[in-house]
């Protein structure tokens, strides 16, 4: 039977039921000072002793009496013969009180001639000048920094109390197997509670994992019961779905409290949360976003209710690239990759799907839909939160067209460079508009030269012809992939894996067809649609489909035959103006690069006999690109 969430709580209401439901723990331990930084002290700090602990010279020279140097200057010079001489950081003999620099004096027969008059404690670090014995140097509650950590070790402070937590977690699923296990069918890898306890960890928590328990509430409820004996805050991963196997609520009603199990929120809507023996309990769900999303979501919020720092995160203003729909009702976390185009921010939306895990991998940030916001508006501005260096935001290239396994050569060597690359696979009308509004750096296209004039035009028309470049990639091979060599004639006979509408294959696929004669109601597949090559050579090899349309090199890497079909360009459209951007520069001459040319050589199905070229919208080349004869030896 499909369980039904009778109680959906909403976000605030749950998140006041998580804050106020619970003591906080009043567990500390004292780490040594290496070990400190990040934590949390539980107690005020004090130095041991005063430093410095005697007066000390700030300067090279000597100590002298002032009252000796009074009357001092260049017309009356005095000469002193009770002195010190002190270097910095020497000590200052008591019955000194100043010190005077060497080269504000002149030497002769031992003693020493000033011209000018020295004034009490000149030059002097006083006893206790940075702090003294038993100051307060750190109050409770401060986070400790890098920077905090010489001081605490002049002033004496060897190791420090700071607060402390336990979280007991606890995979559940009979289908998960532990890291470093190939998952067989139907199997998959028990990877939410890993990431749990890396990220808790970070705000200061001692995270414990037991082991894989099954689908099995006598198992559950012994893990449970083990765990909440032994630790502030325990997680189940998984279990809290509503699903036929969902016994994680029953399980904590039957020797605790639930407090709420569903709440308004996407990804994580079946987040639960109960209490045995005076203990939170967290359910995630199964889903990783979702499970990501009621980590950052509920786990955190409560650690920091109980004095512990906040998990990193750097809001900022973004404009969207793209439009964002959302249901009213729920609050919505929407990963995004955010990049700097000109002197505007852009967000760009990944895909909102809970088992997407590639999406926050991919995504350096994420953005809030309010549950009364049905979404945005292309162009809206509005808060993200990175979760990545913001420096890094200015290394950041946005393209948006159609993704190749060239165009993620191209990443790895830019990455090598500072460079980090965002790539979104609308298509090719989805890369021209994204041009025309300027919501990204460049939009990689594969297209017959033909096409880009013809049938794509309107789509940049407010963008003037001379105002678009186009940087030559590759020219690529799409054709027909099987596991048993099929062609053109034998669409109507085999199962069929398809692109979606818009992209390079699929348009080849629909020209294919018409100049058959075949209608596309013909083809046993043409609606079962999937995002790209790599995923219909997937479905290929492993037996979803006996066919499909792909490129050469996505083919040949998953060792599927392949029939070409046609011949299209793979090319960078890029403002001409954008040729100005250094990080565009940068990227221009790694294609222009040998190495490059000899990676797509040796990866093969790539013709890179144009590689570099930059042309206008009507053909004309305006820079040469890399010769095939100047690869380096030894790549073939």
């Amino acid at each position: 039977m499909v369980k039904r969430y009778l109680e959906l709580r909403s976000l605030d209401e749950a998140l006041t039921l998580l804050t106020t439901s619970f003591t906080t723990p009043r567990r500390t331990e004292r780490v040594p000072l290496m070990q400190s930084v990040g934590r949390v002290v539980a107690e005020p700090v004090f130095a041991k002793y005063s430093v410095p602990e005697v007066n000390i010279s700030a300067m090279d020279g000597i100590a002298v009496r002032s009252r000796d140097t009074i009357g001092a200057g260049d017309r009356v010079p005095v000469t002193l013969d009770h002195f010190a001489r002190v270097n910095t950081g020497n000590i200052v003999p008591p019955e000194f009180d100043a010190v005077i620099m060497i080269e504000d004096t002149w030497e002769a027969g031992g003693k020493f001639q000033i011209r000018k008059a020295a004034t009490t404690w000149q030059h002097v670090r006083p006893a206790g000048e940075d702090v003294k014995e038993n100051k307060l140097v750190l109050p409770r509650r401060h986070i400790i920094r890098a920077f905090d950590i010489g001081a605490l070790a002049t002033y004496g402070i060897a190791d420090i109390e700071v607060l402390a937590v336990r979280v007991g977690i606890i995979p559940t699923g009979s289908e998960l197997v532990p890291l470093g296990i190939r998952p067989g069918p139907g199997q998959v890898v028990e990877s939410n509670t890993i990431m749990a306890q890396v990220f808790l960890s970070q705000m200061g928590a001692h995270c414990t994992r037991l082991p894989i328990v099954q689908d099995d509430p006598d198992l559950i409820r012994e893990a449970l019961r083990l765990a909440v004996k032994e630790n502030d805050l325990v997680i189940i991963s998984a279990g809290s779905s509503a699903g036929t196997r969902d016994f994680t609520e029953g399980v904590i009603r039957s020797i605790g409290e639930l407090i709420f199990h569903g709440v308004a929120v996407r990804p994580g809507k079946p987040v639960m949360l109960g209490k045995v023996e005076g203990t939170p309990v967290l359910g995630l769900p199964g889903y990783p976003l979702a499970a990501q999303t009621a980590l950052r979501e509920f786990a955190v919020p409560l650690l920091e209710s109980w004095g512990f720092p906040p998990a990193p995160r750097f809001p900022v203003k973004v404009r969207l690239g793209q439009a964002l729909v959302s249901d009213p009702g729920f609050d919505e976390f929407v990963p995004i990759f955010v990049g700097r185009i000109r002197s505007t921010l852009y967000g760009i939306p990944h895909g909102k799907g809970a088992g997407v895990q590639m999406a926050m991998v991919k995504a350096n940030g994420y953005t809030h839909i309010p549950a009364p916001v049905e979404g945005y508006e292309a162009g809206t501005e509005l808060e993200a939160f990175l979760t990545t260096d913001p420096g890094s935001i200015e290394r950041t290239l946005i393209f948006t067209g159609s993704v190749d396994p060239a165009l993620e050569e191209l990443a790895g060597l830019a990455h090598d460079k500072g460079l980090y690359i965002h790539a979104t696979n609308p298509g090719n009308a989805g890369g021209l508009l994204a041009l025309r509004d300027n919501t990204c750096h460049a939009a990689p296209l594969s297209l017959p030269a033909q096409s880009l004039v013809s049938s794509y035009q309107p789509l940049i028309r407010n963008v003037p012809p001379g105002d678009v470049v186009f940087v030559h990639i590759a020219t690529i091979e799409q054709g027909i992939a099987s596991r048993d060599g099929m062609g053109p004639g034998d669409l109507t006979r085999v199962r069929f894996i398809n692109t979606r509408k818009g992209s390079p294959a699929r348009d080849i696929l629909d020209a294919l067809l018409a100049a058959e004669g075949i209608d596309p109601s013909q083809v046993n597949g043409y609606l079962q649609e999937v995002h790209g090559p790599p995923a219909v050579a997937f479905a290929i090899r492993n037996g979803f489909a006996d066919a499909g349309m792909c490129t050469s090199s996505v083919a040949r890497a998953s060792g599927l035959r392949f029939v070409p079909v046609a011949h299209e360009d793979y090319e960078l459209a890029i403002r001409r103006e954008m040729l100005e951007d250094s990080r565009i520069r940068t990227l221009v001459s790694l294609i222009q690069s040998p190495g490059y040319c000899a990676v797509l050589a040796k990866t093969g199905g790539y013709d890179v006999s144009l590689t570099g070229t930059i042309r206008g919208l009507n053909g004309e080349n305006t820079l040469t690109p890399c010769s095939p004869g100047s690869l380096p030896a030894g790549y073939f």
